[in-house]
């Protein structure tokens, strides 16, 4: 197990080592081989943070914690690698159980009995129902929001009304141009901005 240690504004101290190669041990037994580790101690504005990346066989873990001394961040940050390493070897063992369930049913069922399954398929037809499923979900409930932040109150020009649209943040703005001319800015999926004048 390799270990690589930086420190940022803060020196590794013995202390540091030794407890961060014994949660690494741990580690290394839940994930059952050796891994490289690249270890980061850095102090900011009073914050100890602490950085950890392993890079194993089921791919890289990364922890960074901080807190207000160096020996709680260290201590987080190999918990939540524990985690990470328990949880991944977890899925593991479970993708492993689900495709040795599968080989073994397929082993199970002897080869003419497969055949014959087959083709009795294939004889036999059988019905099938499809459901089509509307594209959108109607809904029955109309959920009205009033807002007057979409309607501007004085009459502006059209470079106005863009920049009013934009400064609000609004997909659709209504305003009177200076003649009095109702008028609405209305914003694209694609982000370009229609103009839709009323009659």
């Amino acid at each position: 197990m390799n270990i690589e240690y930086t420190g940022r504004h803060y020196e590794v101290t013995a202390a540091d080592r030794k407890e961060i190669e014994s949660g690494l041990n741990k580690i290394k037994k839940i994930l059952r081989g050796n891994f490289e580790s690249k270890v980061v101690l850095a102090v900011e504005k009073h914050r100890h943070k602490a950085e950890i990346t392993i890079s194993s066989r089921v791919g890289p873990l990364v922890a960074l914690s901080q807190a207000k001394d160096m020996r709680a961040a260290i201590g987080n940050a190999l918990e939540h690698l524990e985690k990470q390493a328990l949880k991944n070897k977890t899925r593991i063992i479970a993708r492993k159980r689900r495709n040795h369930k599968e080989r073994d049913a397929e082993v199970a069922m002897p080869a003419p009995v497969l055949q014959n399954a087959a083709a009795a398929a294939s004889a036999t037809a059988v019905s099938m129902v499809v459901h089509k499923f509307p594209a959108f979900a109607k809904s029955t409930d109309v959920h009205l929001v009033r807002s007057d932040d979409a309607v501007a109150l004085r009459p502006m020009t059209l470079e106005e009304a863009i920049k009013e649209a934009h400064f609000r943040d609004r997909d659709v703005f209504v305003f009177r141009d200076p003649k009095g001319k109702l008028m609405i800015l209305h914003r694209t999926r694609d982000g370009k901005m229609e103009l839709i004048e009323a009659p």
